[in-house]
This record gives structure tokens, C-alpha cells and sequence, in this order.
């Protein structure tokens, strides 16, 4: 691993049984992720694209080790997650944090938004007391541009775009290193999109955060990602950075792709005329 690499995967296999009859015999894998290597540069943004059901979200979720490899390495800072356990493992779970798709669903609405920011506070940093506590969730909403008087409100009183703002401040909220963007943008209008968009890449510039962002939407790939990566049935099949991809794609899935993006925003630097 190289200085500037904050995460190294590196021939990541994620295999499913298929089972049949009475005693549930094994007859074949479903390969979700099959042989999958990649690096994400500390500060930097990998996006990872595809059709549904390609393997991005559970190469996504694999990397917080929240489902278990089949076979392959997961690398953070050095460390390799899939040797970890029990406090170890706990304590690396603060350096890789998820924004998922559906901000609603992904938040407990009985809970008060400060306590759902607070969340990995308790759980990773439970030294830290309740006074400091508070002052960081007011810090974190501020940051994220809510309100600090949004801590003593519920979910529902919020729209989308503000939920999905709750859900980063969440992430951010143990100073991670990596945050898996799990379609943080697709359930939202196109103008509240463009927020979002926009607040990923400050924050990004404030803290050096690294993202991988999965998306099928290549017109944001092009607004938010120094590389991409695409994928089609569990494998990596085109990687480079967003020009090369995206203005000379080698692959015919990764045409296709491309076919079916209208605009591409002709003024972005990231992708030369």
C-alpha cells in the first residue's frame, strides 16, 4: 500500500449458497462480488457504478465487514478489517462510516435527531461526556447547515434532503476516514441532489474524508469522482479516472451506460470536450 492509499481491496469474493430440497444441499453460488481490487487515495473519491442488483451495495457493505467476506482482503490505514474482532474490530468501524440510499428508513424515528447524530459517539468514543457530546451534534448539524435547535426534533419533521443531511452528519460524527455514499442522492429531487452533491465535496475539501460512491447515475459521477470504477455482474470490468471512462469508455456495458445519460455536463474540467 502506497502512502496515499487509504483503502486497498484486493481480490474481494462475496458468494451466496444456493440450496435445495429437504436438508438444503448446496448446488451452486450466487457471486455477488467475484474477484473484486481496487484503491481509494486518502482525500479522494472512487465511484463505483452499475446496474441494480451488480454487486455495489454488497461490495459496499463488505468493506464495514457488515457481511463477511468469502474470500479477499479489506485494507483501512494499513489494517486489515477481516483479522479483527471483538474491540479491535470495533474500534476500526470509526474510521469507515455508510450514508444509505433512503435516509428516512436508515434513521429510528422514535428517536430525537441529536440522539441519532450521537449514535456512534456512544457506541466509539463512550469517554467523551454528555456536555461534550452535545456540543459535537451542534457542531455536526451546523456543519451539515441545519439548525442546532433540529437535535430536539424527530425525522418525520424534516424532508428528504434535510434527513440525508442528518444521515452525513451521523457519518461524520466520529471523524471517519472512509464514508461508503450508498446512493445518498437517488431518492431526492434534482435540486436537493445538487445540495447534497455540494456538501459531500466541502466537506470533503474541510476534512480529507476519502468516499466510495455507489451510484447508477453517471452525470453525478462526472460532478463528484476523481475515479470510477464499473461493474457488471460482481466484477470490475473498467477503471480510470472520470475522464478516461467517461469520454473514452473501452468497454461495450460501459457504452451503454453512457447512452443512457442525456447530458453530461459539457463545462465539468473532469471530462475534456
Amino acid at each position: 500500500m502506497t502512502n496515499s492509499n487509504l483503502v486497498e481491496v484486493k481480490n474481494l469474493k462475496m458468494y451466496f449458497p444456493v440450496t435445495r430440497g429437504l436438508f438444503k444441499r448446496k448446488v451452486a453460488d450466487v457471486k455477488a462480488v467475484d474477484g473484486v481490487s481496487f484503491d481509494i487515495q486518502q482525500g479522494k473519491t472512487l465511484a463505483l457504478v452499475g446496474e441494480s442488483g451488480c454487486g455495489k451495495t454488497t461490495l459496499g457493505k463488505s468493506l464495514l465487514n457488515l457481511i463477511p467476506a468469502s474470500a479477499g482482503q479489506v485494507i483501512i490505514n494499513g489494517i486489515e478489517l477481516s483479522r479483527l474482532t471483538g474491540e479491535e474490530l470495533r474500534q476500526q468501524r470509526a474510521h469507515i462510516q455508510i450514508v444509505f440510499q433512503d435516509p428516512f428508513s436508515s434513521m429510528n424515528p422514535r428517536m430525537l435527531v441529536g440522539d441519532i447524530v450521537a449514535e456512534g459517539i456512544r457506541a466509539l468514543r463512550p469517554k467523551i461526556s454528555s456536555d461534550d457530546r452535545k456540543a459535537r451534534v451542534a457542531q455536526l448539524l451546523q456543519q451539515v447547515g441545519l439548525p442546532e435547535d433540529s437535535a430536539l426534533r424527530y425525522p418525520h419533521e424534516f424532508s428528504g434532503g434535510q434527513r440525508q443531511r442528518i444521515c452525513i452528519a451521523r457519518a461524520l460524527a466520529v471523524d471517519p476516514k472512509l464514508i461508503v455514499c450508498d446512493e445518498p442522492t437517488s431518492a431526492l429531487d434534482v435540486s436537493v441532489q445538487a445540495q447534497i452533491i455540494q456538501l459531500l465535496k466541502t466537506l470533503q475539501q474541510e476534512k480529507g474524508v476519502s468516499y466510495l460512491f455507489i451510484t447508477h447515475d453517471l452525470a453525478v459521477v462526472a460532478e463528484v469522482a476523481d475515479e470510477v470504477a464499473v461493474m457488471y455482474q460482481g466484477k470490475i470490468i473498467e477503471h480510470g479516472t472520470v475522464a478516461q471512462v467517461l469520454s473514452r469508455p473501452q468497454q461495450a456495458y460501459t457504452k451503454k451506460l453512457l447512452a443512457a445519460v442525456p447530458v453530461l455536463q459539457a463545462e465539468n474540467p473532469k471530462i475534456p470536450a
